[in-house]
């Protein structure tokens, strides 16, 4: 017997039901997030505390990037320090220009000391433009990670070459800086900065100001960082990292698939960069070579790279054990470090975002095992 139904019939489709406490779970969190950094965070820490934290903002904003990258897209990128030292000297040197300017000065205070001429270079003088200034700590990142990536996911580098490969970038960026002492100031970088965009920084009021900057746009980059997550884009991400060869057979480019997950974490990256050159005043080599970025790395393992908030959270973490224990071991600070990130990724690789996870996993695994009897044969156990 057939069962008809006619045209003008509808059925019905029974949409599985979302808990209320799931529904809000992440709003609630974005906004606890939000409490927590805007109201708490400036009335419960001094302005030396406060003024840590914002450095720490500042890495957790290139977590945000490494999530999306190695985390969502498999991405070992262990040379985001260039992208986040191109962001910084870009934002140093239209600050060092503003600074010149308000005394006088045509030329910044280190080219004063080590330059060879009177003139600026060619290349500095764009940077007098704020506009130029700030689009260039975003938009200079994103192109020499699209230039790279180009050439790298087109050959199909991946894995530990493409590990080795960012950071040989990271290298030669940092020995380039250190031999241009009349330009970028060498070893030293660039340093003493005491105004952001017509801010004095040395006034406290003005530093709480640039920490309120720093923590909304680590905000925002969380918030459009979790909607790249759930988007379509954000699902094919992770076929790419899983199955690259079985997305290349469904007409898709795994290839232009990773490159923008790569520009867009080198732009983060870079915009990290350009808010730390206020918070501290300085950005140098050393903040921008392959330890440092190692270190941006290490704190997205430590929290759980494919969890926003643990990288985040881990970055923040990192960060602060690394000015807290590298002042009492500055010795052995980096043997921990590396000890971190091998104990990370060799037996919690989703970090601590994932703990409870694992710890659920295993006490159900331990509910479902059955009991072996140890009865004698023939007995009845």
């Amino acid at each position: 017997m057939t069962t008809t139904t006619s045209p003008t019939e509808t059925t019905s489709v029974v949409q599985p039901s979302v808990s209320p406490l799931e529904r809000f779970r992440v709003p609630g969190a974005f906004l606890l997030g939000a409490v927590l950094l805007i109201g708490v965070a400036p009335l419960a820490l001094s302005d030396f505390r406060l003024n840590l934290l914002a450095k720490y903002l500042c890495y957790a904003i290139v977590a945000v990037g490494v999530s999306l990258a190695w985390g969502r897209g498999g991405l070992l990128v262990l040379g985001q320090g260039v992208f986040f030292g191109l962001g910084g000297y870009a934002m140093a040197m239209h600050l060092k220009l503003a600074d010149a300017a308000a005394t006088g000065q045509t030329l910044p205070d280190f080219m004063q000391l080590y330059g060879t001429s009177d003139a600026l270079p060619w290349w500095w003088e764009p940077f007098a433009d704020p506009a130029f200034a700030l689009a260039m700590t975003v938009l200079l990142p994103m192109a020499v990670a699209a230039l790279l990536g180009f050439f790298v996911f087109r050959r199909r580098v991946k894995g530990a070459y493409f590990a080795i490969l960012s950071q040989a970038l990271a290298a030669a960026l940092s020995i380039w800086l250190i031999g241009q002492q009349a330009t970028t100031g060498g070893t030293n970088g660039l340093t003493d900065i005491q105004g952001f965009f017509g801010y004095d920084l040395n006034d406290p009021v003005n530093q709480r100001m640039v920490y309120f900057v720093i923590a909304a746009v680590l905000l925002l980059l969380m918030a459009a960082a979790r909607q790249l997550f759930v988007s379509r884009y954000g699902e094919l991400l992770i076929a790419v990292r899983d199955s690259e060869e079985r997305v290349r057979f469904l007409g898709y480019n795994p290839a232009n698939v990773k490159l923008v997950a790569y520009v867009v974490a080198a732009g983060m990256a870079g915009l990290a960069g350009a808010l730390f050159v206020p918070a501290v005043g300085i950005i140098s080599p050393a903040l921008i070579g392959i330890v440092p970025s190692i270190g941006f790395v290490i704190g997205a393992a430590v929290g759980g790279r494919a969890s926003l908030v643990g990288a985040v959270l881990g970055a923040i973490v990192v960060a602060w054990a690394q000015s807290t224990l590298s002042d009492a071991f500055p010795a052995a600070w980096t043997y921990l470090q590396g000890l971190l990130f091998v104990l990370a990724v060799g037996f919690l690789p989703g970090g601590l975002a994932s703990l409870g996870v694992v710890l659920r996993r295993r006490r159900t695994q331990t509910r479902t095992t059955p009991t072996v009897s140890t009865a004698p044969t023939g007995e009845t156990a």
